[in-house]
């Protein structure tokens, strides 16, 4: 059981230990990204949004956030998942929060980008309604136009 909240900076800590732990279950080295240590600055001042998705014990189980780009366009920021947590409607919750937001704003494409080797992420977009459109320099780049839903 979980729910989803905009983040909270007293949660700092233990979102980037989730982050690091989803990280390291991908295979590769895993590090933090300069974003999430100001997470105020990043994305709300800038008018975006970032969610937490927490337990019943209090912790952090997943994350996303949003990058406008244009009026009509926004990137899926850190979307990740604590791996004992994948497969129980995390992420699928996280990103339907992400398109509220967006659906909110305006917004009519969503986009998305990954190594090229995080083949779990591959499948789960594009379950989701996203299109892979490009591949280049060892990344996917995946849409969803999400006007008519």
């Amino acid at each position: 059981m979980f729910k989803i909240i905009p983040y909270e900076g007293h949660y700092r800590d233990d979102m980037i230990f989730c982050l690091l732990l989803a990280k390291d279950a991908l295979g590769g080295v895993p590090r933090l990204n300069d974003d999430l240590l100001d997470v105020q600055a990043n994305y709300f001042t800038r008018g975006d949004a970032f969610w937490l998705a927490v337990d019943e014990n209090d912790r952090v189980v997943g994350m996303v956030g949003t990058h406008t780009v244009s009026a009509d366009e926004l990137w899926l920021k850190r979307l990740y998942v604590k791996p004992d947590c994948k497969r129980q409607g995390v992420a699928s919750a996280l990103l339907h929060m992400a398109e509220d937001f967006a659906r909110a704003k305006g917004i009519a494409r969503m986009h998305t980008r990954f190594n090229d080797d995080y083949h779990e992420a591959a499948r789960f977009y594009a379950a989701m309604g996203f299109v892979e459109t490009t591949r280049s320099n060892d990344c996917r780049h995946f849409v969803k136009d999400i006007t008519h839903e």
